[in-house]
């Protein structure tokens, strides 16, 4: 069975559906497929239900459509489902779901995009043919559990961040939480928050800043230059946080900004966590050497013992595994070669949205980027689909 359309689009999350919105726009034909059987779903099922964006409302809006008047400014996790259900309707995009890509190959005779795809509820298979390929598939496309000496022999429990809704199931349990980003954090905070023995680990430097310092920081650097805003942000938060070195949390010497760009990590909103850190009710812990039953052994050979492991570390790209003809956009990590905002574009008709890893401001520029390219093809081409 075979389809043709002028763009395929990989991946129903908010950068497919941003795309796909954008390409709406402009009349141009496409089809958008989904492996799950919903859109968005790293929102809807595996996200902790505490979870708000934690930019404000003004960075995390896709194009052509805000957020209702009264939306508060950090939007919680189940009004942004909302939000994309409404912008599913408004701009009538209609995923093909439980749509796997196995593979997507460049025909260099026919100049179009081949693309097997498998209907996992019926195993029908269907080839695509298109004149342009949009990876969409999202950089959190699988979880990523770092390799640790005897976790598969851990007598807990242990989980993807992936997979944790709520401390409530884990309270007076020892727990604990690997990684100090935005969720390991909050996770470690939730945790605590319901009772739960809680540590975490700190891998790596962080910056951590309230969120109303980092929604200041973004609305500087629009129009002030990037050095000047770091240095700024980051007297602001010694100010109210203090030195947190003494607790385990070390700052990186880039600027949080100037980090973003280059590493794609972004600052931490505190929530509560620090606090709790500075109490001594949360823990903090060097990096794992190795787990013994239930006893984690660190890296500065402490020892403690845990009912619980959360790993908030995060998600990995999985085009390579399908994309066979996608050297000239990603590297061996499935992630862009360029650096922003040249990212989006390799050769032959082949963009990806939403890898940057520049959150949702930056899925909105890609695809508003993606779209104005193929109509400047799209005008001045006439495509012969057979």
């Amino acid at each position: 069975m075979e389809e043709q359309t002028i763009v395929l689009i990989v991946g129903a999350g908010p950068a497919g559906l941003a795309t796909a919105a954008c390409l709406a726009q402009l009349s141009i034909p496409y089809v958008i497929v989904g492996r799950e059987d919903c859109s968005a779903s790293l929102w809807r099922n595996r996200a902790y239900d505490r979870l708000k964006l934690h930019l404000a409302k003004e960075f995390c809006e896709l194009p052509h459509m805000s957020y209702p008047p009264d939306a508060p400014t950090y939007i919680p996790k189940d009004q942004f489902v909302k939000y994309l259900d409404s912008y599913i309707e408004r701009f009538d995009i209609q995923p093909k779901y439980n749509t796997t890509i196995e593979s997507c190959t460049y025909d260099e005779g026919k100049e179009c995009w081949f693309s097997l795809a498998c209907d996992v509820v019926t195993s029908v298979v269907v080839r695509y043919k298109s004149k342009f390929l949009v990876v969409a598939s999202g950089e959190n496309s699988a979880a990523n559990i770092p390799v640790i000496p005897g976790l598969h022999d851990f007598t807990g429990v242990a989980i993807h961040s992936s997979l944790y809704k709520s401390g409530v199931i884990y309270s007076w349990k020892n727990a604990l939480v690997v990684g100090c980003g935005n969720s390991g954090m909050e996770i470690a905070y939730d945790l605590a928050s319901h009772g739960a023995n809680t540590s975490i680990v700190v891998r790596s430097p962080v910056h951590v800043m309230t969120k109303e310092i980092i929604r200041l920081g973004m609305t500087l650097v629009q129009h002030t230059p990037e050095n000047i805003v770091d240095d700024l942000l980051v007297r602001m938060s010694n100010f109210v946080f203090g030195d947190l070195s003494r607790h385990g949390i070390v700052k990186p010497k880039a600027g949080p900004h100037l980090l973003k760009e280059k590493t794609g990590r972004s600052a931490v909103s505190d929530v509560g966590t620090v606090g709790l850190i500075k109490k001594g009710i949360i823990k903090v812990h060097e990096n794992i050497s190795k787990i013994n039953g239930n006893v984690v052994e660190f890296e500065d050979k402490k020892e403690s013992s845990f009912d619980v492991i959360v790993f908030a570390t995060g998600y990995k790209s999985m085009a390579n595994t399908w994309l066979k003809n996608g050297e000239s956009m990603l590297n061996k990590d499935g992630l862009p070669k360029k650096e922003f905002p040249n990212h989006w574009k390799g050769a032959n008709g082949l963009y990806c949205a939403g890898l940057a890893r520049r959150d949702l401001a930056g899925i909105a520029i890609d695809a508003n980027s993606i779209a104005s390219d193929i109509l400047s093809t799209y005008k001045t081409h006439r495509f012969e689909m057979n």
